[in-house]
This record gives structure tokens, sequence and C-alpha cells, in this order.
């Protein structure tokens, strides 16, 4: 049977569970199974319980539970709250004001959550009714928390660039250092727009904040300490060679319950949610990534992965046509499925088209990871919008209306990303070579 009936077989089977209602990793397994009963005289429950096995005992993916777990730990923690005061003195004085609080501090947060849900709930808890009772819009309030939060899966380390450096056999540390300098770059995008913004519509700004002396602005910036330390002794242990990516999300965790207990803030009941909270995300994300690997098994019986790679080569499209196709696809994607599944359903069958390509694998990570976010802030499924839905009390459409200046910066991010690769591939060349 041609690879072309099955890939039409197997697509229909999942895209037939999915709009049943059926959970993502479930609708993974079925359509595998599918895949192995029609196209292959494989035993499916030897060809099942192996590769279960297989995928689930990849050592980097140990550093997955470990990160979620201390995201959870700082979620019910203080350091949310400092990280607004530590930041808003400084803030006063730049055009825009208080409204870049929120992007700076998702900024920091992302470096230590590795999550973009997690750190919208977190900062928008603080932030929101702080900047709404000081007479900030609304509409701006929302749209960066959304927007600025979705650096949660860019700036290491990072969640989803874990799953994908484990579905596609890449360095995750290499990953983490290439996500730096674009994530810096998209908050310097956005602190932008929030100042321009501000002195365009002067009169939607509430009055400028009173004047700070500077030894305050110290006094109140001790309360970052605790998080600098955190971020220092993660992602540093990782780019000075001292600890592999899972290894530091151990040295995260001790670090996170050290403090949550210094400040009094860890006590039985926080340190049970939170321990529950991540072992049900990261049992999630583990039957997610068995059952693609499962899936992915089952499309190598046909070659169909080698075949949709010679498809797309064989078009003759440009290096930034194909970009460009992947973007649309991967935006309409966003608009059905959580950011986890897409990088677990594309990866395994686009990698090599994207390397036949000549497109950088670590490169591609980034891109990925960066369009993905785009569907963290498209309805139906943008799981941010949700989440500030609920802070705020507003529907799903004004936040979208709210967030949608940001979803055009990201776009214009991938593409300035494309036509200057180096932004992204730098770092990484720097550290470890070519």
């Amino acid at each position: 049977m041609s690879s072309t009936v099955m890939a039409v077989t197997l697509v229909l089977a999942l895209l037939g569970s999915l709009a049943l209602g059926v959970w993502v990793s479930i609708a993974l397994f079925l359509t595998g199974a599918v895949g192995v009963l029609l196209f292959s005289s494989a035993p499916v429950f030897n060809v099942l319980g192996t590769n279960i096995w297989s995928s689930s005992t990849e050592w980097s993916l140990a550093a997955l539970p470990l990160f979620i777990w201390m995201g959870e730990i700082l979620f019910r923690s203080r350091m949310s709250k400092d990280l607004f005061t530590g930041l808003a003195p400084w803030m006063r004085s730049v055009p825009g004001g208080l409204g870049h609080v929120g992007i700076l501090a998702s900024g920091i947060f992302a470096a230590v959550s590795g999550s973009s849900a997690a750190t919208c709930a977190t900062v928008s808890k603080v932030a929101v009714p702080e900047l709404k009772a000081r007479g900030y819009d609304e509409k701006l309030v929302l749209g960066t928390i959304a927007g600025s939060s979705t650096l949660g899966l860019l700036i290491p380390p990072s969640i989803i660039m874990i799953v994908y450096g484990v579905a596609a056999e890449q360095s995750i540390a290499r990953l983490f250092i290439a996500g730096i300098l674009p994530g810096l770059v998209i908050i310097a995008m956005y602190m932008t727009y929030v100042a321009l913004w501000s002195v365009i519509g002067r009169a939607r700004m509430p009055p400028k904040e009173p004047a700070m002396p500077f030894s305050e602005k110290l006094r109140a910036s001790r309360r970052l300490l605790p998080v600098v330390l955190l971020i220092a002794g993660v992602v540093g242990s990782i780019y000075l060679g001292l600890a592999s990516p899972t290894d530091s999300a151990a040295v995260g965790v001790v670090l996170a319950l050290l403090m949550t207990w210094l400040f009094g803030d860890l006590n039985w009941k926080t340190f049970k949610e939170g321990l529950i909270a991540a072992t049900l995300s990261s049992s999630m994300i583990a039957f997610i990534l068995a059952g693609s690997a499962f899936l992915t098994m089952a499309m190598g019986y046909s070659g169909l992965p080698a075949d949709i790679a010679r498809w797309i080569t064989g078009m003759g499209m440009s290096h930034y046509a194909l970009l460009a196709a992947l973007m649309i696809f991967f935006i309409v994607m966003g608009c059905f499925l959580d950011g986890i599944s897409i990088v677990i359903l594309t990866t395994a069958v686009l990698l090599p088209a994207i390397q036949a390509s000549g497109i950088d694998p670590i490169w591609f990570g980034v891109y990925l990871v960066l369009v993905v976010e785009m569907g963290q802030l498209t309805p139906p499924v943008g799981l941010n919008l949700f989440v500030l839905q609920g802070v705020s009390g507003r529907d799903i459409i004004y936040i979208s209306k709210a967030a949608f200046p940001f979803f055009l910066m990201l776009i214009f991010a991938a593409a300035i990303f494309t036509v200057f690769p180096d932004i992204v591939m730098v770092l990484p060349r720097m550290m470890y070579g070519n």
C-alpha cells in the first residue's frame, strides 16, 4: 500500500479521534495502532510496550518534571509580588511607566519557570490589579502580560524546548542558549511598543508617578535578589558547564524549596499542592511523548516521513517560502492544540524536510517555539487568554483584541530571525562551536 494512502488514513484517524474529544495522548496511541495493524505485520502490543519503555527512559526527560515542579513552587511563593515591587521603582521615569513592569517581570519569571501559562498566571495575579488601580489602560495591561508571558516558552529553561530537544534528538543546552538573544529582542520590541503607545496615547496614561530617591530604588531592588540568585543557580550552572540541563533542574528545585522555606512560604499544604500539580503536568506531557513516539514508529514502517521530506523539497520552495508556509500551518494548529502537542505531532515528520532544506535544527527549534508562542494568543485554545480571562473577568474576544498587537510583533520577530539567523545561532556557536 502506498505511503499516500497510509498518510491519508493516519491523518483521518488522528483528526477523527481529536474531533471526538479524545485526549491528545490517547488519539496518538490509537492512530499509531491503526498504522501498525493496517500497514505492517508487527505485533502491535510488543511494539507498543517496547516503544513506551524506550521513549520514557530518556535521561534528558528527567529535567521536565523538575523544571515544572520548580515553577509550581515559585507560583505558590511571594516571589511574583517581589518581582513587581522590585522592578516598579526603576520604570517610573521611562515612557510607558509601570506598563513595562509586566513585560520585565514575565521575562524574569520565565527564566525560572519554563512555562508560559505559569508565567501568565503568576505575573497577572499581581500586575493586573496593581496597574488597573493606578489607572493604566486595561487593554494595554492585558495585552502586555498576554504577550510577554509567552516568553516562558522561549527564555531558558523552557519546558517546550526540552520536549523539542528530546523529539528531535538535539542538544537541550544548545537550545537553551539559542533562546536567550531572541527572548531579549522580543522583550525590547514589546517595551518599545509600550513606550510609543504611551507617547501617542498620552491622554490615556495615568499621571506620572512621583520620583523616588536612588537609595529607595536600591532598597526596593533587594526583593529581586532571590530571583536573581535562582536564575544564576539554574541557568548559570548550564552555561558555565558545571551541570547538564537535567542536573540544573535539580539545583533549581532545591534552591526554590530553600528560598520559599526561608521566606516562610513553604508549608506542607503548598509543598503537597505544588508536587501534585507538577506530577499531573509531567504525566500528561510524558503520556503525549510516548504516544507520539509510537505514532512515529508506525509511520516509519512505510517511510512516510522521508516521503514527506522529499515532497516538500521537491516543490522547489525557497528557504523563506517554506518557513512562511510552516508559520501559517503552525498558527492554524495553534488555534486548536496546545504548544507541546504541536511540537510532538510535527517534529518527527518535518525535521527530515527541514534538514534537507539546509535549515539548522537548533535554529528551527527556536523558530518552532516562537511560532508556537503565537498559539498561546489565538482563540479558541490560547492558554494565556484563558488565564487572563479568569484574572480580569473579561471575555476571550476582548482579551484577544488586547493581545493582537503582540501577536503581530511575534510574526515580525520570526521574520527578523529568519532574515538574520545569527541572532539565534551566535551564542551556541560561541559556546560550542559549529
